[in-house]
């Protein structure tokens, strides 16, 4: 599995990643986190604004930090 989280680096998108592991190391999952700060990335990707989270390519969040609940749903379709 691999998780994308997209943005500059501001506290919601370190937000978003510490949320997004703390659900992984709960649920035991092994999956790649990937942070992408590129600009030019996050558009071509359809990202307008930011955080925004993809699973396995697709994306599961835009503009908001999701809770740890969101994030279990997303990670093992429940």
């Amino acid at each position: 599995m691999k998780v994308e989280v997209f943005g500059p680096g501001c506290p919601r998108c370190k937000k978003t990643e510490e949320n997004v592991r703390e659900v992984l190391r709960s649920l035991e999952i092994d999956a790649e986190v990937v942070l992408v700060k590129d600009i030019e990335e996050m558009t071509s990707r359809g990202v307008l604004r930011t955080p925004a989270v993809f699973v396995d390519g697709k994306k599961a969040s835009e503009g908001k930090v999701p809770g740890p609940e969101e994030i279990k749903e997303w990670l093992t379709g429940k």
